[in-house]
């Protein structure tokens, strides 16, 4: 897979800013505190003084087996931070800015255009390679070697940050920005699959399989379009426990229950109408397809290997069954990031119940956590 060379342009070989960062340099090393250098920002980028950092299971994803982003490379894509420089063309934020960091896009393309930015025409390569970027774009190395960066636009599991302009969304001055970090993967995505895809009614049965950053917080939204049903299914009590505060109206503990016997009990065997499945295990989604009812919907979201395949019942579809991907909640960040900063601020949305902190030096403890369930959304803070 093409990854974008990283030999640097004769007129940007100067170092202009320093800071701590963490480097994955291979598939399944871990984090490793370094020293990272930074260019200046290139035309369409900023330097962002990150506060925070949320962790996703994409970045764990990357880690593990070393692809499709290249290594060595700096991950973290949930920055929230502070403008300090921006690049020429920059018009939407200035320096002193507070701002929220997502996914980037072309801004160009005919998704764009129509509002869909998360399936921008070249979203793959921009965000997940690194590797489309202007011919100015500023480099990060360590000791004087490139390393792979952009990740989503941003790689910001740094102290600072070179980010697209069209990866931030300004947020005032009083934002808590550790708070608000995760907003920009993990919770719109959960949130956008069920506000802009599956959009619950109130005849509905609704199951979100893993209770995670992202389920739990399609479980808040659904919840707020009080569908009939709403059962959340996972294999951590504390979970289910949490589901269930944030509007589940039931629970299925994976780990002792058998979860089609469970659905089909609890929808008095007609099966869930839309299903929302975020584990990117493929048994999990064959499940969920075969617990649908007639003409219900499964979405699927989440980073599975390379070539895996997901085995659907073909029968079904003939049953006007349903099986749709989403890739970060179909959501357009400029407009849904202020649309839950101000739910959260009006303490609607409650993100404090789904994070822990953790310092820089403490990313592959929080890594371990996050993938042994002790944590649902760790947040680096800087």
């Amino acid at each position: 897979m093409r990854q974008r060379p990283l030999s640097l342009n004769g007129e940007r070989k100067h170092m202009t800013t320093t800071g701590r960062g963490a480097i994955v340099r291979g598939a399944g090393a871990p984090f490793e505190i370094v020293e990272l250098e930074l260019d200046e920002p290139g035309a369409g980028e900023v330097l962002v003084r990150l506060v925070a950092t949320g962790l996703c299971h994409t970045d764990l994803g990357v880690q593990a087996i070393g692809a499709p982003f290249a290594l060595p490379g700096v991950l973290g894509h949930e920055g929230a931070g502070v403008v300090e420089r921006v690049g020429p063309g920059v018009t939407s934020v200035a320096p002193g800015d507070q701002v929220l960091m997502s996914f980037t896009s072309c801004g160009d393309c005919a998704p764009c255009a129509a509002g869909h930015p998360a399936y921008c025409a070249t979203w793959f390569p921009r965000n997940v390679l690194g590797d489309v970027r202007g011919p100015d774009s500023a480099a990060t190395r360590v000791a004087g070697e490139p390393v792979h960066s952009h990740f989503f636009g941003q790689s910001a599991f740094a102290e600072h940050s070179i980010a697209d302009e069209r990866a931030l969304v300004r947020v005032g001055p009083g934002a808590d920005l550790a708070v608000l970090a995760p907003l920009g993967c993990g919770v719109i995505t959960g949130v956008g699959a069920m506000w802009n895809s599956l959009r619950p009614g109130p005849s509905d049965a609704v199951a979100v399989y893993g209770a995670g950053a992202v389920g739990l917080s399609a479980i808040w939204a659904a919840a707020r379009r009080k569908p009939a049903q709403l059962v959340a299914i996972d294999r951590v009590a504390e979970r289910l426990e949490l589901a269930r505060e944030l509007g589940a109206t039931d629970t299925i503990d994976a780990s002792t229950e058998d979860v089609p016997a469970r659905i089909a009990e609890l929808t008095g065997g007609r099966g869930t109408t839309l299903a929302f499945d975020t584990t990117a295990s493929p048994a999990v989604g064959a499940a969920a397809m075969a617990s649908a009812a007639v003409g219900g919907t499964v979405l699927i979201v989440g980073v599975a290997a390379p070539g895996t395949e997901l085995p659907v019942e073909m029968t079904g579809l003939l049953l006007g069954k349903s099986l749709r991907g989403i890739t970060m909640g179909d959501a357009d960040p400029q407009a849904l990031i202020p649309e839950l900063v101000a739910l959260h601020a009006a303490g609607e949305l409650p993100l404090e119940r789904l994070q822990r902190r953790y310092s820089l030096a403490e990313l592959q403890q929080a890594a371990d956590d996050m993938h042994h369930g002790v944590t649902v959304k760790p947040v680096i803070v800087f």
